[in-house]
């Protein structure tokens, strides 16, 4: 969709004005100063406001590089391994995962993790995340696993997996309730930050984009496993964390574009559109690897860790938005080691429509079949018990609702992007019929996901 797609740069909040601009205290602030930081806090509202694109870019943030570089391109190595050995890895670090890795026609790999807020969590004492005393290994022995057959050599490069996971998701949760605080003062009270504050929890997920050449390797390196577990044809009962009970089994992630109703008419995108749920997402900038072509070996795994190389970004993060305001799609891009924030639709309705919503997918580069995407992403939500009061909510009124109906006539007269947005009109459940007055946001994610997917609203066992 790059020949419909404009691009768009977001706002960059630069992270020493979100630490001053989160910060309680401004007594030895100058006059020139606070007239700067309220340029930046408008700036930073008409982002994430009504007639914004809804997200805006944090750049400056500490230590992004050293986080990323070393957990991000885990995500493909773990993708590419064989089933039982990355179920041993990723229980030795705490980590599930909320997509049938059994599929081997998934495009989308994630693994995910509950994050917990830290006690007496105040960002008035914080001007970067508390990175000591963190875990690194879990040695806890896998049932049922032939310890034979496991490669011990593999446990040097995710030595450091869970540890990483932990460190880049407890920044970017200090980023979320950072905007959250700023954008209560700008709106008044502290609806945002304290129901994140009483959730307690978020969610991260590594996720591995698939290229074309991965969803081979792991083909044929299933094949040479001989795996008959891997042949069956049925999923396995449950593809959630197995610590279920702390997390919301409705905290499906419909997002991931695997579904098989949409991949023959979506070939072009890795992740369907949608709308996040939650208060906040916080993502990195996304990692591309171009694999390189190999033979397969019949040597276990060989081909799980064939060569590649990372790339140097081009600011395409090929994350795509809906903009109502302009009747448009765009391509965002964004800048090295930057973290993306967009606003859900919790932050949406808690803001009483000061806050908007992004409309969003992945694009797929179908043309260049050996390129995969890296992402860590953050999902930041209220508690599930929190009731949403709706009754001075103007539903009727909500961009959520009316994204496409404002303008029959495309930019330009583009008969391609009209038709693309009469597509995603199909695909996107009215929040009028998702989000009824009184409901808690565990019922919002339930009803949402049912919308998206049908059934019961409960985690797919595709």
């Amino acid at each position: 969709m790059e020949n419909v797609t404009e691009v768009l740069k977001p706002y960059e909040l630069h992270y020493s004005d979100l630490i001053s601009l989160s910060s309680s205290s401004s007594s030895s602030t100058s006059s020139t100063e606070i007239r700067r930081l309220e340029l930046v806090t408008r700036a930073l509202m008409e982002a994430l406001g009504p007639t914004g694109p809804g997200l805006l870019t944090i750049t400056g943030v500490p230590k992004v590089s050293e986080l990323c570089n070393s957990l991000l391109p885990l995500a493909r190595d773990l993708s590419l391994l064989h089933h039982h050995h990355r179920k041993r890895i990723l229980k030795d670090h705490g980590l599930g995962s909320d997509v049938p890795l059994r599929n081997l026609d998934r495009r989308v790999s994630s693994y995910a993790m509950q994050l917990k807020y830290e006690h007496d969590w105040d960002l008035s004492k914080l001007s970067h995340v508390n990175y000591q005393g963190l875990d690194k290994h879990y040695n806890r022995a896998e049932d049922n696993f032939n310890a034979d057959e496991y490669d011990h050599s593999r446990d040097d490069l995710f030595k450091d997996l869970g540890c990483s996971f932990r460190q880049l998701g407890l920044c970017m949760m200090d980023l979320g309730l950072r905007v959250a605080r700023i954008c209560d003062r700008a709106i008044g009270g502290n609806e945002l930050e304290n129901s994140l504050l009483e959730s307690g929890t978020a969610k991260g997920r590594l996720i591995h984009y698939h290229s074309s050449l991965d969803t081979q390797i792991i083909k044929e390196s299933c094949g040479r496993k001989g795996s008959k577990k891997g042949q069956k044809k049925s999923e396995p009962k449950s593809c959630q964390l197995k610590d279920e009970k702390n997390f919301c089994r409705s905290e499906q992630m419909h997002r991931d574009g695997d579904d098989g109703r949409e991949s023959e008419r979506n070939s072009d995108l890795w992740q369907q559109w949608h709308y996040d749920y939650g208060t906040f997402t916080v993502l990195t900038s996304p990692m591309f690897i171009r694999s390189k072509s190999c033979q397969t070996e019949k040597v276990e795994d060989k081909c799980a860790f064939n060569e590649y190389e990372c790339l140097s970004s081009s600011e395409n993060t090929y994350l795509q938005i809906f903009h109502p305001t302009k009747n448009n799609v765009y391509t965002v891009k964004a800048p090295p080691e930057s973290f993306i924030l967009q606003v859900g639709e919790s932050a949406d309705v808690l803001s009483r429509q000061k806050l908007r919503a992004t409309l969003h997918s992945v694009s797929r580069p179908v043309e260049q079949g050996n390129l995969s995407r890296e992402i860590f992403v953050v999902f930041l939500h209220p508690a599930w018990h929190k009731v949403f009061d709706i009754s001075d909510y103007p539903m009727e009124q909500s961009t959520l609702n009316n994204e496409f109906g404002k303008h029959e006539e495309g930019p330009h007269g583009d008969e391609e992007l009209k038709e693309l947005t009469r597509e995603i009109h199909k695909i996107i459940p009215p929040l009028s019929t998702r989000l009824k007055d009184g409901m808690t946001f565990a019922d919002f994610s339930r009803e949402t996901t049912k919308q998206y997917y049908g059934g019961n609203g409960l985690q797919s066992n595709r």
